[in-house]
C-alpha cells in the first residue's frame, strides 16, 4: 500500500466510526420526559372563561335637522310664585292678562303655602280662574306640600297641567315647541323625562324651543342654583334649546346664553328667565350668578313674543312699565 493513501484511509475510518456512534444513540443524553398519570375519578376543572360585557349604547345627542320656519308668530305671558292670598300684585296682573293676548305659561308654586284645594280656590281662583283655559302650568315645590303626587294641583288644573299627572309635556306655539317640565319630579339622564324631553327635541325637532320649570339652573336668589338639572340642561344644549322660564326665587332675573358648564356661550348657549315674580313677598340679591345680566325685585310678567326664528322679550312690571326689553335669535 501506498504511503500516500494511508492519511486518506485513516480519515475514512474516524468518519465510519463518527456516523455508527450517532446512529446508535450516541450523543449527548437527554431527561426522559415526564410521565403524567391521571386519575379518572378526580373532576378536572375546565380553564375559566373571560366574558367581555357589551359596552352601554350611546344615546346619540346630535342636533336633528330643523326644517325651514315657516311664518307664524305667537305671544306668550310667563310667571311663577303667584297664589298668596292677600298680596297687592294678584289684582293688578290679572288684569295684565286682561290686556294682553297669549298663553299663560306658570311655572310653578301656585297656591300658597301648602298647595291645597282651599289655597287654589281662595288664593288663585279669584284673581287668575278666569284665565284657566289660556293657562299651561308646571308644578313648584309648594304645590306637592299637602300632597307628596300634589293632588289638588293636577285636580285644579286638569288637562291644562298635561296628561296621566307627570307634570311634564309639551305643545307647539307658532313655530316653537314648549317643553312644560316638572323639575320636582326626576329629571336626570335615564328618567322618564330626560327621555321624553330628548325624543320630543329629536323627533319634532323646531328651530326654536323653550322648556318651563320651576327651579332654576343657577340663581342669584335665596335658593341659589340647582345642580340636579346638570343632565337635562346638558340634552337640552346639545339639541339646539333656546330658552328657559323658571320661578322658585321671587326675584326677575335675566341670565346670558350659557352651556353646560355655566360659560357664556352665544353661539349655543341656552338663556335662562328667572319670574318668582306673581305675588309672593320678592327676594333680593344674594350671591351673583356667574352670568347674570338684569335682576329685578319688583312683581311683574315677561311677555314673550315668538317669532318663527327669534323672541323677543319685555318684563313689565304690574302697572304695564316695560323694566327690561331685549331681542335674541335663535340656535
Amino acid at each position: 500500500m501506498s504511503h500516500r493513501l494511508l492519511p486518506a484511509l485513516r480519515l475514512l475510518l474516524v468518519l465510519g466510526s463518527a456516523v455508527a456512534f450517532i446512529e446508535c444513540g450516541g450523543g449527548s443524553p437527554t431527561s426522559p420526559a415526564p410521565v403524567v398519570t391521571v386519575d379518572p375519578n378526580t373532576p378536572t376543572t375546565p380553564p375559566p372563561v373571560t366574558v367581555t360585557p357589551d359596552p352601554e349604547p350611546v344615546v346619540p345627542t346630535t342636533p336633528p335637522v330643523i326644517p325651514p320656519p315657516g311664518s307664524s308668530t305667537t305671544f306668550v305671558n310667563v310667571l311663577g310664585d303667584t297664589g298668596w292670598c292677600g298680596s297687592p300684585a294678584l289684582g293688578p296682573l290679572a288684569r295684565l292678562f286682561e290686556r294682553f293676548d297669549g298663553d299663560i305659561l306658570l311655572a310653578g308654586d301656585l297656591a300658597y303655602p301648602s298647595g291645597t284645594m282651599e289655597e287654589f280656590r281662595n288664593c288663585f281662583e279669584p284673581s287668575f280662574g278666569r284665565f284657566k283655559s289660556r293657562m299651561r302650568a308646571s308644578p313648584g315645590n309648594h304645590d306637592y306640600v299637602a300632597s307628596v303626587s300634589a293632588q289638588s294641583y293636577f285636580e285644579y288644573f286638569g288637562e291644562r297641567a298635561g296628561p296621566s299627572r307627570r307634570g311634564f309635556y309639551s305643545f307647539k306655539a307658532a313655530e316653537w315647541t314648549i317643553l312644560m317640565l316638572n323639575s320636582n319630579a326626576a329629571i336626570q339622564r335615564g328618567s322618564d323625562q330626560y327621555n321624553f324631553v330628548r325624543t320630543t327635541m329629536q323627533q319634532t325637532p323646531t328651530r326654536c324651543t323653550m322648556a318651563v320649570m320651576h327651579h332654576p339652573f343657577d340663581s342669584s336668589g335665596i335658593n341659589g342654583p340647582t345642580p340636579s338639572l346638570r343632565d337635562i340642561w346638558e340634552l337640552m344644549y346639545n339639541l339646539g334649546g333656546d330658552v328657559v322660564i323658571a320661578g322658585h326665587d321671587h326675584l326677575y332675573e335675566r341670565h346670558s346664553p350659557v352651556n353646560t358648564d355655566q360659560r357664556r356661550d352665544d353661539a349655543k348657549g341656552i338663556r335662562q328667565f328667572t319670574v318668582g315674580t306673581g305675588g309672593a313677598p320678592l327676594y333680593s340679591r344674594v350671591r351673583s350668578a356667574l352670568n347674570s345680566e338684569v335682576l329685578i325685585s319688583n312683581y311683574g310678567v315677561l311677555r314673550l313674543k315668538l317669532n318663527p326664528a327669534s323672541y323677543e322679550w319685555q318684563f313689565m312690571d304690574m302697572n304695564g312699565n316695560v323694566l327690561d326689553p331685549g331681542l335674541n335669535i335663535c340656535h
